[in-house]
């Protein structure tokens, strides 16, 4: 069986650094942080007051206000991305066959807002009984904004979210790319969204001593790579990606922005939270992601690491990329651009996918921003370009972005320039 080519059709974005994808990439590569102090919720008896909020959003310019007030953030903001990638791809809706056509979007923990909203009411007001809005399991289900996606279009095809922690939207994005490969659809509405800026999810990662508690300076907070670094800074969001059969793509005259042409996944088998030390789950998933687009790890320009600023983590996966490229890592740039976006947990991994894409079409490498001259880790090797603090101009053929979940999940999506 002859397997199908993939590419990127459709671009949307709703990010700490902007509300659609153009303004976000103008941020990243001008290295704006999108770090402030939190306005979603009273901080102020939190260990960690600030975030990487999504900043000016109002859902009602994508989204009914009535249908609005039925769906957690995460939702109105996954909806709002695959909205902008669905008009961004321009399919003709009156001849496109809706049967090929999925949806596979994820979160990695779904409407945590709305539980707390709801779970919180019940216990601060028991005597009243439980008087639960009938939209709240629907609300809180990580599982909902794909099917909101394909009741919005009509879309029939695979439809389903993948639950993996911060790798879920990559593991949705490398489903996507195999269902096109193998002939199950023509076009896969892919990506993720996570809204964890709240009570619980500020409390529960203060709770794991998980976030950055550098709240003199929230822009500077998210530093990979950088001695200094005490933990990752949270964010919210969403990406999406069109992806699309290739020939389909040319029939029809879709601006094409990237390929795609692998992805691989392990797990650690380690640690529920903490990546293996030599990080040997990592080093497997960059060699099954190679293998599996069938290049070689001299073919790759760029690598958008996880980075996610934590003190276990950046090491490992440094180690992981020194022992699999070898030389040619020092010919590599390497940025995370979580210095800049934050942590977007579940939604991470399609906003990083979505960075890739852009850096292969536009030749530009977003920075790895706040690394300070004389704040180097002892354990990390530096003659390794990590793009810092400004980005670098260079032709970008092929890159790669890792993503790795609490639990020892793994996942990497290689992306290639486009090539008729």
């Amino acid at each position: 069986m002859e397997l199908k080519r993939i590419v990127v059709t459709g671009l949307g974005a709703v990010t700490p650094l902007g509300n659609d994808v153009e303004t976000t990439w103008n941020a990243l590569i001008n290295g704006v942080s999108g770090a402030g102090p939190i306005t979603l919720f009273d901080a102020s008896l939190f260990k960690t007051k600030f975030a990487c909020e999504v900043k000016n959003f109002d859902p009602s310019q994508y989204i009914e206000r009535k249908d609005a007030r039925r769906l957690d953030r995460y939702t109105q903001l996954a909806l709002t991305s695959a909205i902008q990638a669905v008009e961004d791809a321009n399919f003709d809706m009156e001849t496109i066959n809706k049967d090929r056509v999925g949806v596979v979007y994820s979160a990695g923990i779904g409407g945590l807002k709305s539980f707390e909203e709801e779970v919180g009411e019940y216990f601060l007001n028991p005597e009243k009984g439980p008087r639960f809005s009938p939209f709240f399991i629907p609300k809180i289900i990580p599982d909902i904004a794909a099917g909101h996606i394909s009741m919005r279009y009509g879309f029939r095809g695979p439809n389903y979210a993948t639950v993996s922690a911060c790798a879920s939207s990559t593991n949705a994005l490398i489903d996507a790319f195999n269902l096109i490969r193998l002939g199950k659809a023509d076009v896969i509405i892919s990506g993720g969204a996570e809204a964890g800026v709240n009570i619980t999810g500020i409390g529960g990662f203060n709770a794991m001593h998980a976030l950055s508690t550098r709240n003199d300076s929230p822009e500077t907070a998210s530093r990979p790579l950088s001695a200094s670094r005490d933990g990752f800074v949270l964010g919210e969001g969403a990406a999406c990606l069109v992806l699309e059969e290739r020939e389909h793509a040319i029939a029809r005259g879709a601006k094409i922005y990237a390929e795609v042409i692998g992805g691989g996944l392990s797990a650690d088998a380690h640690h529920l939270t903490a990546s293996h030390p030599e990080g040997l789950g990592a080093k497997l998933v960059i060699k099954n992601a190679l293998a599996d687009a069938e290049i070689n790890p001299e073919d790759v320009d760029y690598i958008n690491i996880h980075g996610t600023s934590t003190p276990v983590g950046d090491i490992s996966e440094v180690k992981a990329i020194k022992e699999v490229f070898g030389e040619h890592a020092k010919k590599l740039n390497i940025s995370s651009t979580k210095s800049m976006t934050g942590h977007l947990l579940g939604a991470a991994g399609a906003m990083e996918a979505l960075i890739c894409v852009k850096t292969v079409a536009e030749d530009i490498i977003p920075p790895t921003i706040n690394h300070e001259e004389g704040d180097e880790d002892p354990e990390i090797d530096y003659s390794l370009n990590y793009t810092f603090n400004k980005a670098q101009k260079r032709v970008v053929n092929i890159a790669l972005s890792n993503t790795f979940g609490f639990g020892g999940h793994n996942a990497s999506l290689i992306v290639k320039k486009f090539v008729k």
